[in-house]
């Protein structure tokens, strides 16, 4: 196993980090974990050297954190590192986020965490960090030695990432970072502004839930093709940790196959060469193209007599067929005027006579049409 240390310590994190919010299941029922075979996973993934895990107090509707303090009590307190978060968005007061702390650390049946987290930070979420003093109230923790690291979770753009960074003075942050995400949602600049900032990055998302698992038949022959004993997951998570500041990749693992060939990507591990990088991005273009309408966002089909905000329809479009990302979608649709809906559209055809993809717009606007509609429900 590869290990990082954080910072200039001597602290010895394994790369790969063991995230604990996917963890099999009986019945399809996710607050009933499989404590046999999760408890297998663990086990086996300590014993090829993994030591850091990470779990927050909404993973499994609660009950992650119960059962990786169980999981974890057979082994010294000192051979692993374990994480946890705070969800700000259930705190109005200081006295509740103090109150959910201290029931974390008798759920986890631990003393101290050794990374502790500010759970999927956004604007709204950093106004109440500032607002009921909630940065001050965890750095008592820190002092008293119930938290060893103190950083945030980010969901949000790189101006609030800056103003996070430059307000209060974190040990470490984790983004989300994978190969799509680079610049689909600016992950190069969130690493960016940690990495100047001096302070490591944890990553999530290495395989973006599993999108990243498994591309379009012609991306996964390009990958199979180069590399055809490694999973197309493996690229996912070789990308994310091979940059240098990048303390330990985190993966949901819920299965001894995924456990099994996330260990042999780091036992050892080699960072993406440069060809290999070339081949992932030619795989990830081939991927775009195969599951994207090829609008450019030109806007030669602009202004549509009905309304329609053609481009940016076809990017919510295109955005969740990359992702899959059914929150993301729900949150664009929304945030689009009804006027400028898909569903507007007449049919009209003076949009395709402009587009110099020769697109078929009317016909792809029936297609959004009906994933807007489902995101609605």
């Amino acid at each position: 196993m590869e290990y990082r240390c954080y910072g200039k310590s001597e602290e010895k994190v394994s790369l790969l980090g063991f995230g604990c919010m996917r963890f099999p299941v009986i019945s399809s029922n996710s607050s009933k974990i499989d404590d046999k075979s999760a408890t297998e996973l663990i086990d086996y993934a300590i014993s090829k050297g993994v030591n850091y895990f990470d779990t927050a107090y909404i993973y499994h509707e609660g009950e992650s954190e119960l059962f990786i303090g169980q999981a974890l009590k057979k082994y010294p307190r000192d051979s692993f590192y374990l994480a946890d978060k705070l969800p700000l968005w259930g705190v109005k007061t200081l006295e509740k986020a103090a109150q959910i702390f201290e029931e974390q650390l008798k759920k986890c049946d631990v003393e101290y965490f050794d990374y502790y987290l500010m759970h999927a930070i956004s604007k709204d979420k950093y106004d109440k960090i500032v607002n009921l003093g909630i940065y001050d109230k965890f750095k008592e923790y820190q002092k008293q030695g119930k938290i060893k690291h103190l950083g945030f979770s980010f969901h949000d753009t790189p101006d609030v990432m800056e103003l996070m960074l430059n307000t209060f003075d974190w040990d470490f942050v984790q983004i989300q970072l994978n190969y799509l995400d680079w610049t689909l949602q600016d992950s190069k600049k969130l690493y960016e502004l940690v990495n100047a900032k001096g302070i490591q990055c944890i990553v999530m998302e290495p395989v973006r839930g599993g999108a990243l698992a498994s591309l379009s038949t012609e991306a996964n022959d390009i990958l199979k093709g180069y590399s055809p004993d490694r999973s197309i997951a493996s690229w996912a998570i070789r990308y994310a940790a091979s940059f240098p500041n990048v303390l330990t990749v985190l993966s949901g693992m819920s299965d001894f196959t995924q456990v099994e060939d996330n260990i042999s990507s780091f036992s050892p591990f080699s960072p993406l060469s440069v060809e290999e990088n070339d081949v992932l991005q030619d795989a990830l273009e081939t991927y775009k193209k195969t599951q994207t309408i090829p609008c450019t966002a030109c806007r030669y089909c602009m202004e549509c007599p009905s309304g329609v905000d053609i481009p940016l329809v076809f990017k919510i479009y295109n955005d969740y067929s990359l992702t899959k990302d059914s929150y993301a979608l729900q949150d664009n649709v929304e945030n689009l005027a009804p006027e400028k809906h898909p569903d507007k559209c007449t049919e009209c055809g003076v949009c395709t006579k402009h587009c110099p993809q020769t697109i078929g717009i009317p016909k792809q606007m029936k297609l959004a049409a009906e994933l807007f509609k489902k995101s609605k429900k």
